[in-house]
């Protein structure tokens, strides 16, 4: 049998990514999500986009949990049947439990009209921690988009602007953390 790398021990222990985009992929997928993860990609910020990164046979929350917990930064790509998702709100609530940086952009969509609504089929526990993670969400700035009036030019530059920042920023506070006595 031969012997596993080194190299491939620190991948399967650690995600290869710096960023995690969280999104309705119907919403969102093929147009901001999808590029914005192409451009990230290409400036070389390794990224975390479920239709990129996973392949069949993957376990859904297992994989999608273990690179939300080892990114860096998340992006939170609201739209306007976001909150109908329990795979969005689930991701959102751990990005902020995790006290991750998050980039908000609110896609064709306002900040009021993100709304948890209780359809019967998720644990009231449940519903209160997708409720603290979207208001906290709400209160972070972020960036507005409407597709239908705005530059993509325009908002990719400044999302992906934004997502290095706070990369950046993050890299800065972990080396102040390990230089600390």
């Amino acid at each position: 049998m031969q012997r596993v790398s080194t190299t491939l021990c620190r991948k399967i222990a650690h995600p290869a990514c710096d960023v995690f985009i969280n999104h309705r992929g119907i919403d969102t997928k093929r147009n901001i999500a999808g590029l914005l993860y192409d451009r990230l990609t290409a400036m070389g910020v390794r990224s975390f986009l479920d239709s990129m990164n996973m392949k069949p046979g993957d376990r859904l929350f297992h994989h999608i949990d273990r690179a939300i917990v080892g990114s860096k930064v998340g992006v939170a790509v609201f739209s306007p049947r976001y909150c109908e998702s329990y795979f969005c709100l689930h991701e959102l609530a751990l990005l902020m439990e995790s006290k991750k940086r998050v980039v908000p952009i609110f896609y064709d969509v306002k900040p009021s009209q993100l709304v948890v609504k209780d359809n019967g089929t998720c644990p009231a526990k449940e519903l209160r921690r997708f409720s603290l993670a979207l208001e906290e969400a709400k209160y972070t700035v972020g960036l507005t988009f409407d597709p239908l009036k705005g530059d993509w030019s325009e908002i990719l530059k400044n999302a992906s602007e934004a997502v290095v920042i706070n990369l950046l920023e993050v890299e800065e506070e972990n080396k102040r953390m390990k230089t600390r006595p």
